[in-house]
């Protein structure tokens, strides 16, 4: 079956699919377009601020404002600094607690820490303090032994992967913000581009090539789209998925940390032009750069099965996976042609799974991210994050 292919299973769909509405993240309750003109909102206040660091010793590099981290540059390193949150997974770790009497709070952890470390390392910083953010309505929630430990061996494992120490954390109760039957997860850290020569500065150029890191699955993105096509399944979570596993499950798979990648790559002395976290906003965050252009994709690889399941029985739109999910890509960075069997290498090296994916296209003033086996084109207009 052709990859262009792969996801189009509108014939094989259940009656009920087919004709149910097609799903989508903005109908699904998380609008974008809002979310995103308060960022840039937030990107011009926080701009104000910039003085005080003066009194410090320190200054802001430019156009920092806007990438996945923020970094302070100082005499001899930049130091990098990145708050992120879970989103909604734990809701579905919930539901599967609930459904099967099994926690999967340890992967909860790992994930956690993945989606604010993974941010960290597209500057080129590498981690080195991770603290928690754990916000419940109820302090009934740690009651929970075993759901509790598990969320604390799962963060620390994460934090190990990523060759960092856990440096502490909050835990408030916020009875009447949050619902006293679930938890909000998010967390910062702090790392280090040192020698300052290994920050990744987004010096793109057409020509280089793009470079794809699997994916585990559905990492911490999208997760709010994912519950919704629950809602639509009779068995909700524990639909088989035709291949021996739940959909919960395979929902609830921890997310991979990309950091040896980054270290093995500084360890080789590779520059890399660019650096993506394939999150929020899906293969649209390809074209995060300010400059503008075009990024064509013509491997997709093959995405792990949970994302044709959402597909098929949500039903969502194939565009709208693309622009939601990671389509099995955490991770991308962008190198010279020369470079691309040595990344490859140090992918391997580390554990990845990596592929060549496409190429870096100049083309005036265009930005855009096109998939011609999908036939998928996003224009610059699909994101706004600056």
């Amino acid at each position: 079956m052709a990859l262009s292919n792969q996801f189009d299973t509108t014939d094989m769909m259940p009656t009920t699919s087919r004709t149910m509405n097609p799903l989508s993240y903005e109908n699904s309750g998380v609008k974008y377009d809002t979310l995103d003109a308060f960022k840039r909102a937030c990107q011009s206040a926080a701009a104000t601020t910039v003085g005080a660091l003066k009194d410090h010793g320190f200054s802001e590099p430019a156009n920092i404002r806007g990438e996945s981290a923020y970094l302070i540059e100082g005499p001899d390193a930049f130091l990098a600094h990145v708050e992120e949150g879970l989103g909604t997974k734990n809701l579905v770790a919930d539901a599967m607690l609930e459904l099967t009497g099994k926690s999967y709070y340890a992967n909860i952890g790992i994930d956690t820490v993945a989606t604010i470390v993974n941010d960290l390392i597209t500057t080129g910083a590498l981690p080195i303090s991770v603290a928690m953010h754990a916000g419940v309505g109820d302090s009934a929630w740690f009651e929970n032994q075993q759901r509790a430990k598990d969320l604390a061996e799962g963060f620390a494992g994460g934090c190990l992967l990523a060759n960092a120490v856990w440096g502490g954390g909050e835990t408030p109760a916020l009875k009447g913000i949050i619902d006293p039957k679930t938890i909000v997860l998010a967390g910062s850290a702090i790392g280090q581009i040192t020698p300052k020569s290994n920050r990744i500065v987004g010096d793109v150029r057409d020509g280089d090539a793009i470079i794809f890191l699997a994916s585990s699955g559905i990492h911490t993105n999208g997760l709010t789209l994912c519950r919704a096509v629950a809602d639509r399944l009779p068995q909700k979570y524990l639909t088989d998925m035709n291949d021996g596993r739940d959909f919960g499950e395979a929902l609830l798979d921890p997310s991979i940390i990309y950091v040896r990648f980054m270290a093995a790559c500084q360890a080789a002395k590779i520059p890399l032009h660019y650096a993506a976290h394939v999150t929020g906003h899906g293969w649209r965050k390809l074209m995060r750069l300010t400059e503008p252009f075009v990024y064509e994709i013509t491997q997709i690889g093959t995405p792990p099965a949970v994302f044709s399941f959402l597909q098929e029985r949500g039903p969502i739109e194939l565009r709208e996976m693309y622009a939601t999910f990671n389509m099995g890509v955490g991770f991308a960075v962008y190198v010279a042609p020369e470079d691309v069997e040595r990344t490859l290498q140090c992918a391997q090296s580390a554990g990845y799974n990596a592929w060549k994916a496409g190429v870096v296209r100049k083309e005036g003033d265009r930005k855009a991210v096109i998939i011609p086996p999908l036939g998928i084109t996003f224009e610059a207009d699909t994101l706004q994050v600056r």
